[in-house]
């Protein structure tokens, strides 16, 4: 057996616990800034209790859906949001394994999560890493796979073209991952760099796992599992603490071009962070506008509630009901339509035509809805927009 931590010099040069982001370009820096932005963005976001929950669910589904997809598991992400909510019915015995896959992540995220918000360390540990391995595979274990533990025989583990780092020198190399990403290399400069190089810490760890390939099996939800507790030590809220895993798993083979292109280029890692941190922008910036819709339809409902003022009598209490219905709609609703909106509107409007023509006339009057022609009527929620700070279209 040779020296551990020398052998991998020969056969990985590209392992070198070093990154040079001085040629990034402008372009990345400005992700980077993006990014942090609207993590505050987030992090500050007032939700209702049923849109924080969705959030929460739905993205905790496709975190557990996204790293197990990559490694074939089939389940799809609704039937992975039907376990986050416990309504999934007992698998059928060809689904049991991919059950049991995903149930793991999860208890792993959940693992994480509560850890961290209890307190917890956010230092990378080389059993902390071996212990993700342990909860990724809980009940998978094959004869030959032997979870956590980082064997230290001759021989590497093979996946697809790709050969990992020497056996005999995995420990010594998850052991200096862990002292890398801990070290000087990441301490912050301020505060506000805090999610710029958390992300760029859990790309790089994400990247060193999948090139030393330590374990039996389960590396590629280990590193996952990775990112996962950089970011959400670094302050990102859980929905965005996803988005990684989503975009390689939205993006496979996209992912697999880059992490060869990583290695074969001797270590470059910087289009491999490029391309990782563009996925995580695009991903916040469409929770950031789940968000923005939300807050909108809360300030809409406000202004009903203040041009109506203070509601006395039934008609007034049936208006401010319908124009509510209205505002739910997505697009203009036919008049005849109107009337099942809600179980209240029907019984309102059973038999009376001309009460409904009443209420219709009245909210147009006060401008909150408007005729569009064909007999259809919508509420003029964009009027809102004009509240926003004054500035020049420059489209």
């Amino acid at each position: 057996m040779g020296t551990p931590g020398r052998r991998y010099s020969e056969s990985h040069p590209w392992i070198t616990f070093r990154i040079d982001l001085q040629r990034a370009g402008a372009d990345f820096w400005m992700l980077l800034g993006e990014a942090r932005s609207k993590v505050d963005h987030l992090s500050v976001a007032l939700l209702k209790p049923a849109v924080a929950e969705e959030m929460h669910q739905v993205y905790l589904a496709k975190g557990a859906q996204a790293t197990t997809a990559i490694e074939g598991n089939q389940l799809t992400e609704e039937e992975v949001v039907e376990i986050v909510a416990g309504r999934a019915a007992p698998p059928p015995p060809s689904q049991e394994y991919q059950r049991r896959e995903v149930e793991n992540v999860l208890a792993a995220f959940n693992r994480i999560t509560n850890d961290l918000l209890a307190g917890g360390s956010a230092v990378l540990a080389v059993e902390g890493i071996c212990q993700f391995d342990r909860d990724v595979l809980s009940g998978l274990e094959e004869d030959d796979v032997r979870p956590g533990e980082i064997p230290g025989a001759r021989g590497s583990v093979v996946v697809g073209s790709y050969r990992g780092a020497p056996r005999e020198d995995c420990a010594y190399l998850v052991a200096r991952l862990c002292d890398w990403l801990n070290g000087s290399d990441f301490d912050l400069p301020g505060d506000g760099y805090r999610v710029p190089y958390a992300l760029i810490k859990a790309i790089c760890a994400h990247l060193y796992v999948a090139w030393i390939h330590p374990f039996d099996d389960g590396n590629g939800r280990t590193a996952r599992l990775m990112e996962l507790q950089i970011l959400l030590a670094a302050g990102v809220p859980m929905p965005a603490a996803h988005l990684l895993s989503n975009h390689y798993n939205s993006t496979r083979a996209e992912y697999y071009r880059e992490l060869r292109r990583a290695s074969e280029s001797g270590g470059d890692v910087v289009p491999f962070l490029r391309y990782a941190v563009q996925g995580f922008v695009d991903g916040i910036r469409a929770q950031v506008e789940r968000v923005w819709a939300q807050q909108y339809a809360d300030r809409w409902e406000q202004f009903v509630y203040e041009t109506f003022g203070r509601v006395v009598t039934e008609a007034e209490r049936r208006r401010l009901h319908l124009a509510l219905e209205l505002s739910k709609q997505a697009g203009p609703v036919l008049r005849r339509n109107i009337a099942s909106l809600s179980t209240e509107l029907t019984l309102a409007y059973a038999g009376t035509e001309r009460m409904l023509s009443r209420d219709l006339n009245a909210l147009a009057s006060l401008g909150l809805i408007e005729s569009v022609g064909r007999g259809a009527w919508r509420a003029r929620r964009e009027q809102i927009l004009a509240f926003r700070p004054l500035r020049r279209n420059s489209a």
